[in-house]
């Protein structure tokens, strides 16, 4: 965590992966984020993956570093109250429907300069997730191996991330925009958008709509540059890939292929060298080089090999294998040993993912427990008395715990 955005105060009302991790990321850099949920838990709170008790280790680590106050939304007096909670703040980032209670129009008549970030489905507020985003878009008919056509899902909530990040920046320019004209307003960002713009960014709409087709699935290969999976004589399997020039000629001095390259090249009359699209083109032929190559060596020879003329590669891993790792996790300063989580059990949690040289970067905050701060909440930010917040416990308007 770092203190850059001490003194600005978040509303998050969310749920799952793409409008709390927008909170995440602003709590992470010090912003004082309010995590909202219904007295209990929302429809997120026991979301996979859980412990033997059912307490959700996703829900943990995607609201580290936040507050939480707890209502009971069904009654009028707690959406009230989380009403001027908003209008108190100025910001709010939600998933909730725009035509809800947390109708921006609705919440800034009591706050004309209020911001708004509402993550959404489909621009119309139909209801979408990453997978049927993913789906939408294309991305699935890319996915999996070349000999099986069905799409494949693939098991990252990439447009969720990506969302989650989009909102956290909307937000922050949104409330420069207030800063410099005073004006206020709301940031829609559905995830259909973020997962169609997102592949028009890469050139995919473009080619598309240039070639009139979709491109080919490449199983594991990389698009437009010669990258793929290999097997050591070891039984290793690890990615090779040589995106640039220099990479090239690395990987062509590192497994000897200058020989069987020119062979290549005079038979299909082509030549390799600064030319990424003719070695992508002709990637079967020089795969098959590459493999009988990479066979010859155990993995350990082959990486300090590869290492040694500055090719890129790295090792197939299972999160088993990458949480034992030193320089992913055990040695990595972006992590730090948490405890005190909600579910009870002690283990290293990711603060903030920048490094920012010269700046502390503190250790990440557990989760809180529903409800933890309820009471200081409703005291330091609404400035209600110790009377009014026992009196809206014991009504079950207000959670604590």
């Amino acid at each position: 965590m770092y203190d850059i955005l001490t003194g600005l105060s978040v509303v998050e009302v969310s749920s799952f992966v793409a409008s709390p991790t927008a909170g995440l990321y602003m709590g992470q850099f010090g912003a004082d984020v309010i995590r909202v949920d219904q007295i209990g838990g929302g429809q997120d709170f026991r979301r996979w993956p859980v412990t033997e008790a059912n307490d959700s280790l996703g829900w943990e680590n995607l609201n580290r570093a936040k507050r939480s106050l707890a209502l009971d939304f069904g009654k009028p007096e707690a959406r009230e109250l989380l009403t001027e909670l908003i209008r108190k703040t100025g910001q709010l980032i939600t998933n909730l429907p725009v035509s809800g209670f947390l109708a921006h129009d609705r919440l800034a008549e009591g706050r004309p300069d209020l911001v708004t970030v509402r993550v959404m489905g489909w621009p119309d507020g139909s209801v979408a997730l990453d997978y049927t985003a993913n789906a939408a878009v294309g991305y699935t008919a890319l996915t999996g191996p070349l000999e099986d056509p069905r799409p494949v899902n693939h098991v990252l909530p990439a447009w969720d991330l990506l969302t989650g990040a989009y909102a956290a920046f909307a937000l922050l320019a949104a409330i420069r925009r207030r800063e410099q004209t005073g004006l206020g307003g709301e940031v829609r960002l559905p995830l259909t958008d973020i997962a169609m713009g997102s592949s028009a960014n890469l050139g995919r709409v473009a080619e598309v709509l240039y070639t009139g087709q979709d491109r080919e699935r490449l199983g594991n290969a990389v698009f437009g540059t010669i990258g793929r999976d290999f097997v050591t004589r070891d039984g290793d399997r690890l990615m090779i890939v040589a995106i640039n020039e220099r990479q090239w000629q690395g990987l062509v001095k590192a497994l000897g292929l200058a020989e069987g390259l020119a062979a290549l090249e005079a038979d299909l009359g082509v030549r390799f060298a600064g030319d990424d699209g003719t070695r992508f083109r002709n990637r079967a032929a020089i795969f098959a080089l590459i493999e009988a190559e990479v066979a010859k060596y155990d993995h350990a020879d082959l990486a300090a090999l590869l290492d040694a003329n500055g090719v890129v590669h790295g090792p197939y891993r299972t999160m088993v294998e990458a949480v034992n790792d030193p320089r992913l996790l055990t040695a990595n300063p972006m992590f730090a040993p948490s405890t005190g989580n909600p579910s009870g059990f002690d283990y290293p949690a990711a603060g903030a993912f920048a490094t920012l040289p010269g700046m502390e970067r503190k250790p990440a905050a557990p989760a809180p427990r529903i409800g933890q701060h309820s009471e200081a909440v409703l005291a330091d930010t609404l400035g209600l008395s110790s009377g009014e917040i026992a009196r809206l416990i014991d009504s079950g308007i207000v959670g604590t715990n």
